[in-house]
């Protein structure tokens, strides 16, 4: 009984500290300085980054704690089992300790059990199709750049790979000129995803969500963006000789620069929608789409 006295004295002050220590944080450091939670206050860039951010920082806190009684436990053994002075020959073995055996079998596959269903669980949320999505967009990958088809417009949006920009520094890139897929803020979207030639890897960074485009094959990928402003984006698989300039911008923006950006398409003679032929990056610099609007 006294001991538990003892623990529970212990704790207090241990989780007082550890409430203080939190109440401190910004939100990059509770969301273990991930993209997209750079700014405070601010809305989650989708309906999904909060979900994947809390797995991913609760998974290292775990990992975190095991790690420190590890550590702990091995220079407690190292400290008080050291070889004293005048001693000699091995410390007496110690074998067949059925607690410590079954303690050291039952504590990781616990864990391993534990993450595995927490990960289906945000899994099958992350996964899970919308019925009936507001917007509808088709993603069409080629080597090296991106096509949007927006469905239910009956327009679309031409991409060719990143240019290099003359006026700026060695190396880098004509945002101007890399494709843009524009969404509208706070409504269901479902992204089709199919490649002309190779396996290429759709990855929005600040959405902290990417998803592989196969050949033969159309992926899903629903989504709700919640936060106006323009998100970096980058094939995510080694894809040939130029995969590293396959870029792109996702601009999310209000329903009225959507629906204007949509017209503009319009208007340019975009109607229709792009097959999925081959195609290897054919557009020329000129030819890609009106520009999108800019997010606040």
């Amino acid at each position: 009984m006294r001991n538990n006295h003892r623990l529970r004295w212990a704790a207090i002050p241990l989780a007082a500290t550890l409430a203080v220590v939190l109440a401190g944080c910004t939100q990059a450091q509770l969301h273990g300085f991930l993209p997209g939670f750079e700014e405070e206050g601010e809305t989650a860039v989708t309906n999904q980054t909060d979900r994947i951010a809390g797995l991913w920082t609760t998974s290292w806190i775990v990992l975190l704690v095991v790690g420190l009684i590890t550590w702990g436990l091995i220079i407690w053994t190292i400290v008080v089992y050291r070889r004293r002075k005048g001693q000699t020959g091995l410390p007496v073995q110690l074998r067949y300790n059925m607690p410590i055996e079954i303690f050291y079998t039952v504590v990781p596959l616990i864990l391993v059990v534990g993450f595995f269903a927490f990960t289906v669980r945000d899994q099958i949320a992350i996964e899970a199709r919308y019925d009936n999505p507001d917007v509808t967009i088709e993603v069409q990958a080629k080597q090296w750049a991106w096509d949007f088809n927006y469905v239910d417009e009956d327009v679309y949006s031409p991409g060719i790979q990143g240019q290099l920009d003359p006026n700026g520094e060695t190396g880098a890139i004509n945002q101007s000129e890399l494709p843009v897929l524009v969404l509208p803020v706070d409504k269901t979207i479902e992204i089709a995803l199919e490649s002309r030639d190779v396996i290429h890897s759709f990855w929005v960074i600040d959405f902290l969500y990417k998803k592989d485009v196969i050949p033969g094959k159309t992926n899903y990928m629903s989504v709700t963006p919640q936060r106006i402003g323009t998100y970096a984006g980058k094939c995510a698989e080694l894809c040939g000789e130029y995969h590293s300039l396959m870029l792109f911008n996702v601009k999310v923006v209000s329903q009225a620069d959507y629906d204007t950006y949509i017209e503009s398409l319009r208007t340019a003679g975009n109607v229709g929608q792009l097959d999925n032929e081959f195609d290897r990056n054919q557009n020329q610099p000129g030819t890609s789409a009106p520009t999108a609007p800019e997010g606040n």
